[in-house]
C-alpha cells in the first residue's frame, strides 16, 4: 500500500462517521475519526474530498434528504474548522439512497446513518 494513497486513507484513517437517529450532531467518536481525516488531508494536499451524507428510513424522503445534507455539511464544516481548505471539499446528501443494508433491525439501520468521506483527484463540477 502506497503512503498517501486512497487505500491508505481508508485503512489507516477511516472514511465513515456515524450519527444518532434524527441528528446531524457530531459526537465524540465521530470527532476522533474526523480529526484523523483532517490531519491526513492536511498532510496530503493533492486530494479533494466529496462528503456524502446518508440516513436510515424513518420519515419522508424530503426529511431524510435534508437530514443527510445537514450531516454532510456538519462534517465538511468540522474539517474546515480543523484547517482543511474549503475549496477541497464539497457535500451532498443522499437521504435513504445507497443504503449499506436494507433492514428493519436498529443495529443494522445504524449503518445507514453515516457520512462517507470519499477522496477524489479533482473537484467534481
Amino acid at each position: 500500500m502506497e503512503p498517501g494513497s486512497e487505500e491508505a486513507f481508508m485503512l489507516n484513517v477511516g472514511r465513515r462517521t456515524y450519527f444518532t437517529p434524527g441528528s446531524a450532531e457530531i459526537d465524540e467518536t465521530a470527532r476522533m475519526t474526523l480529526d484523523k481525516q483532517a490531519e491526513w488531508l492536511m498532510s496530503h494536499r493533492t486530494w479533494y474530498a466529496k462528503i456524502q451524507g446518508f440516513s436510515d428510513d424513518p420519515g419522508s424522503t424530503g426529511d431524510n434528504t435534508a437530514l443527510s445534507t445537514r450531516r454532510a455539511n456538519a462534517v465538511m464544516a468540522y474539517l474546515v474548522g480543523k484547517g482543511v481548505a474549503p475549496n477541497r471539499l464539497w457535500a451532498k446528501g443522499y437521504g435513504t439512497e445507497r443504503k449499506v443494508r436494507d433492514c428493519a433491525e436498529e443495529e443494522c439501520k445504524a449503518q445507514n446513518r453515516r457520512v462517507v468521506t470519499n477522496l477524489r483527484e479533482e473537484r467534481e463540477r
